[in-house]
């Protein structure tokens, strides 16, 4: 039996009446790279804030890393055990340099003294590994706030990586880059996925045909299907659930929308 790194079992989330998430079962191997995706509404977000303790369900259990409950522990503690979230929008230290974020990073997973105390040898080589990965090394000592928006982007995956996490979960990465960031950040991402378990909420189909390995589209708050990304492209239900109707026409241009093609 294949051990899960997470374990999302009969989840129902409800907000004044609305269920976000209807007895929603998902589960991640170790060691994998997912996509996340589905039309607005679909509960993408309110699953990744029930991954990280951020909301609470009526109903089910999360494990995390065969063991840990996530449910019953705070969202600090979870860093500390293990998962990593970044949102959107980047948000570094614009006055630090680089590698001084990087720093305040390797703090965040320990306890509140570890942000003062001198930074050890481990740590000083865990941040040049993290530099060197995230394409950064040559941009160590310049301020975040001069970075691209890509090179932004780079740097709060470093931020999470130098803390070590088993899950790192990533909310549209590559939202605003150009061709050449995207293509750097997927390849980013399958090199750190060698290490540890990868989730990637993404809107970018292109984006998402041409680094997936796995996909799962969720739409009311289920999974409508999950798979290679050339089968999910062309199930009936996901075309239906991107458009909302299944004419003929309609089929044409999810199909070319979920396949990363522009009309």
């Amino acid at each position: 039996m294949v051990k899960r790194i997470l374990s999302v079992e009969a989840v129902t989330v409800s907000f004044d009446g609305f269920t976000v998430l209807d007895a929603l079962d998902f589960a991640m191997d170790y060691g994998e790279l997912r996509f996340l995706i589905g039309p607005n509404g679909a509960g993408k977000t309110t699953l990744l804030d029930l991954m990280t303790g951020k909301t609470r369900p009526q109903r089910g259990r999360v494990l995390f890393d065969g063991r840990v409950d996530v449910l019953r522990r705070p969202e600090h503690e979870l860093v500390r055990l293990g998962i990593g979230r970044k949102f959107q929008t980047p948000t570094v230290f614009p006055s630090l340099t680089v590698d001084e974020n990087l720093e305040v990073a390797v703090g965040f997973r320990s306890r509140l003294g570890a942000l003062f105390r001198a930074l050890g040898r481990s740590d000083a080589d865990r941040i040049h590994a993290t530099l060197e990965q995230i394409g950064l090394l040559g941009r160590a000592h310049h301020p975040a706030g001069s970075l691209s928006h890509g090179e932004k982007q780079w740097l709060e995956i470093g931020m999470l990586l130098v803390q070590e996490p088993k899950l790192l979960l990533l909310d549209e990465p590559v939202a605003g880059m150009t061709r050449r960031e995207r293509d750097r950040t997927g390849e980013l991402l399958q090199a750190i996925t060698r290490d540890r378990s990868v989730l990637v909420v993404e809107h970018d189909m292109e984006f998402v045909r041409q680094f997936a390995q796995t996909v799962t589209v969720l739409h009311l708050g289920k999974v409508l299907s999950e798979g290679p990304m050339e089968v999910v492209q062309q199930d009936p239900q996901v075309i239906q659930a991107y458009l909302g109707h299944s004419k003929p026409r309609a089929v044409e241009a999810a199909s070319r929308q979920l396949s990363g093609v522009s009309g």
